[in-house]
């Protein structure tokens, strides 16, 4: 018996510490050894138009991958909602993946989203690598995929302020 109430303690202690590092520590990371081009993918908009990833190139771009089946989504979108209202010097788009144009909408009407992409076919998930919901991928100026966030982060705001502080500060010469 006492070594099953080590091994819960044991299990305890490990489940504080990853949330510990993904509230306090992983926001703060960002890999830029190895960025990469992002795809020249393009979305139709719920309110109408287009999105092309390339058309923001420039600007610091978060693409919001989520479907509205999907409760971590439902309780990230409205953080990463209020950061790009606080934050209009970068672009944040909510892109619906796999769900009709009706479901999207009603949804995004839900949640107050604004410029919604749609995905009907799923295609984000290949050429994004995106194996989950919500994922959000971090594409700088310059066009090249600098981050990807894979799953609720409660502290997703914090994510996003430093990588905008990371990947828009002048370049030293």
């Amino acid at each position: 018996m006492r070594l099953l109430n080590r091994i819960w303690d044991l299990l305890a202690v490990v489940i504080v510490l990853a949330i510990g590092w993904k509230i306090f520590f992983a926001p703060r990371m960002l890999v830029t050894a190895s960025p990469y081009p992002a795809p020249h993918a393009s979305y139709e908009l719920l309110d109408g138009g287009t999105f092309r990833v390339t058309g923001a190139r420039g600007k610091l771009l978060f693409l919001d991958f989520y479907a509205s089946w999907c409760e971590p989504c439902r309780e990230e979108l409205p953080m990463v909602e209020a950061y790009a209202r606080t934050h209009p010097t970068v672009d944040v788009v909510p892109i619906d993946v796999g769900e009709p144009r009706d479901v999207a909408a009603t949804f995004a009407a839900q949640l107050h989203l604004r410029g919604v992409a749609l995905d009907p076919q799923g295609l984000s998930q290949g050429f994004f690598q995106i194996d989950g919901f919500p994922t959000i991928v971090t594409i700088d100026p310059r066009g090249r995929i600098r981050a990807t966030w894979a799953g609720f982060n409660p502290a997703i705001s914090l994510a996003m302020a430093n990588a905008q502080k990371q990947l828009t500060r002048p370049a030293v010469r």
